[in-house]
């Protein structure tokens, strides 16, 4: 994903001048090109994520597009404050791209994992979050999100599904276990492990890569009594999304995702996703305990 966005990003500021990209060091060789051919629209402040957004807001003041992209707890959770003063107090809009998404870099520890970054974002109106699932997800989602004026932010992750869905994020359905029954929505990369969790179960599986804003008409026309939503971010972050779509509805929620509890342990993305749940055998285990009957 993150070679995707600098592929697409390099070709962007090519071909529209008010496309423009902000760095604090990270990826800086990889745009290295780009700066040669675009010294006054590629600017690297350093290791300073504070003022690498403020700087894109001052750039989307006079006009120019600005991208801004670091490791996702550098990028939303230390420059929250920016982002929610340099770039919507001031009415302006900018594309935040991050990497690392919840725990990609397990390994260095807790300082590069960000699994509030989305719900982080979610505290400020009127967003568009982005979370691809696949590699080849990603230039249209990005091309997208420059093409209009309003803010956005673009998750990239090294996990990913076997295979890329287009569309506009509305939801997708993927598999059709038939009317009234249960509904699985999967969030980005999540999706390849909820299908084979309910591989053999009657559950509906529909798929997004636009959390935000959620598709809350085609959440209405699937879901029935039961609702399961699995995201690759802090769990419950969409659940007041859902429950207010649902608001009128008797119905019960599962809201699957990376656990609030700090584990503190290094170990590889894919053993953060077993620690999780978030593994085929974990949400299997989640979504039968949910759907078991209750006794009486």
């Amino acid at each position: 994903m993150r070679d995707a966005f600098v592929d697409t990003t390099t070709d962007l500021l090519a071909e529209d001048p008010r496309t423009a990209l902000v760095l604090a060091d990270i990826s800086a060789d990889a745009f290295a090109p780009a700066a040669v051919r675009h010294p006054d629209r590629v600017l690297n402040v350093g290791i300073r994520e504070q003022l690498m957004v403020g700087v894109a807001g001052g750039l989307a003041l006079t006009g120019l597009r600005p991208i801004v992209h670091s490791y996702a707890p550098f990028l939303v959770e230390r420059a929250y404050e920016q982002i929610k003063l340099d770039l919507d107090h001031q009415a302006v809009g900018a594309v935040l791209v991050g990497i690392g998404a919840s725990y990609d870099r397990a390994a260095a520890g807790r300082t590069h994992l960000a699994p509030a970054d989305v719900a982080l974002i979610d505290t400020l109106s009127g967003w568009t979050v982005h979370v691809p699932g696949h590699p080849a997800e990603v230039p249209d989602l990005l091309r997208a999100a420059v093409a209009v004026d309003s803010s956005a932010y673009l998750r990239l992750s090294t996990l990913h599904n076997a295979r890329p869905y287009g569309g506009d994020g509305t939801l997708r359905v993927l598999r059709d276990a038939g009317p009234g029954a249960p509904l699985l929505v999967a969030v980005g990369p999540t999706l390849d492990a909820a299908l084979a969790a309910v591989a053999d179960l009657p559950v509906t599986v529909a798929y997004t890569h636009r959390p935000r804003p959620f598709d809350t008409a085609g959440l209405r026309a699937l879901a029935g009594t039961e609702v399961i939503l699995v995201e690759p971010y802090l769990a419950g972050t969409s659940a007041r999304v859902v429950g207010a779509a649902l608001a009128d509805r008797s119905h019960r929620l599962l809201a699957l995702g990376v656990g609030r509890e700090e584990l503190r342990r290094y170990g590889s993305a894919d053993d953060h996703t077993r620690w999780h749940g978030l593994d085929p055998a974990g949400l299997r285990r989640s979504v039968s305990a949910f759907l078991a009957p209750v006794p009486v």
